[in-house]
Parts: C-alpha cells; sequence; structure tokens
C-alpha cells in the first residue's frame, strides 16, 4: 500500500488491503479486512465492507456500497449508483445470513442497476442501466429490463464464438 491516492475526506481503517496505483476519491469509506486490487478508481462516496473483494482494474463509480459477500473480479466497471444487497430477507430485528454474489472478470453494471444477492454474472457481461439482476447473467451477455433478462449477444468480444446464435443477434434461451 504505498503508490496509491486517498483523498483526506475518505476514511480507510488500517488493516484493508489496498493494491498500487488504486484512487479513491472524495468521501468513501473502506472498511478493516477488505481488499482492493491495483489500478482501481472508487469515485465519491463509495463504501467498501470487510469482507468485499474489488479484483485489479475496477473502477467503481459514485455512490456504490459493496458490502459483505460481494466480490468483483478484474477489470469490472460499476456504474454510478448502482445497487447491491446481501440478505434475502432483510429485517430489522435479525441479522440475516449474507448471500454471495460475483460479478465475473470484464463485466459491467449500468448506473442505478440494482443486484440482488445470490447471483453471478458471467465474464464480460453486460447489465444495463436501471436493471434489477434476479437471476445469473451468462458470460458475454446483454441483459436489461425490470427483472433483467437476457436480451442478446451484443457484448460480446470479437475474438469470443457464439455458440447458438439464432436469429440475428437473439439467441435461444430459458427466458425467451
Amino acid at each position: 500500500m504505498t503508490d496509491m491516492y486517498i483523498h483526506r475526506s475518505s476514511y480507510v481503517e488500517p488493516g484493508c488491503s489496498i493494491g498500487d496505483g488504486t484512487k479513491i476519491w472524495h468521501f468513501c469509506h473502506v472498511m478493516d479486512g477488505a481488499e482492493i486490487g491495483e489500478n482501481c478508481s472508487l469515485g465519491q462516496n463509495v463504501f467498501v465492507s470487510g469482507t468485499a473483494r474489488i479484483g485489479n482494474n475496477c473502477r467503481i463509480q459514485n455512490n456504490v456500497s459493496i458490502y459483505d459477500g460481494v466480490t468483483l473480479e478484474d477489470d469490472v466497471f460499476i456504474g454510478p449508483s448502482v445497487v447491491f444487497t446481501n440478505v434475502k430477507r432483510p429485517r430489522a430485528s435479525k441479522r440475516g445470513r449474507f448471500e454471495k454474489t460475483i460479478v465475473k472478470k470484464g463485466a459491467t453494471i449500468g448506473a442505478n442497476a440494482t443486484i440482488v444477492c445470490g447471483v453471478t454474472i458471467g465474464e464480460n457481461a453486460f447489465v444495463g442501466a436501471g436493471s434489477v439482476v434476479t437471476k445469473d447473467i451468462p458470460e458475454n451477455m446483454t441483459a436489461w429490463g425490470v427483472p433483467a433478462r437476457i436480451q442478446s449477444y451484443g457484448w460480446l468480444r470479437r475474438e469470443h464464438s457464439v455458440p447458438g446464435l439464432k436469429d440475428g443477434n437473439k439467441v435461444k434461451t430459458k427466458e425467451t
């Protein structure tokens, strides 16, 4: 934790791990035990819980909370005001069991999306702004809506093959 930038208004607790080249901007809070990789950017007002894991080269825009049970692999983009939950049935009177949410390498989540806990967003997947993700999103898929539904292979990188591609850019899945 030597070559990084932490804005003076942010609170970074001792005992967390922050990789070289990472920038933590205004009013962020990183809890003891959190792990943040190299060359990440945490925008204004980002909260990272003590068991959260953030890989290398991640970009987290303003007003995002990465709660216990959430893992972001390398090269993930999280748009402004994305919401991650970590308890399926929250109650004020008792703590629920934290469920794991995994965002795989290269995935993108658009602004104001809500990610309900217990899902995996696949490698290079794209979640549209304002979506509510309640089920896993497979790798290389584009999904949006309330609830989010798989729309196409529109986010594929050129080097990837497209098994099962039918009817233009639509893919036959359980949801279509």
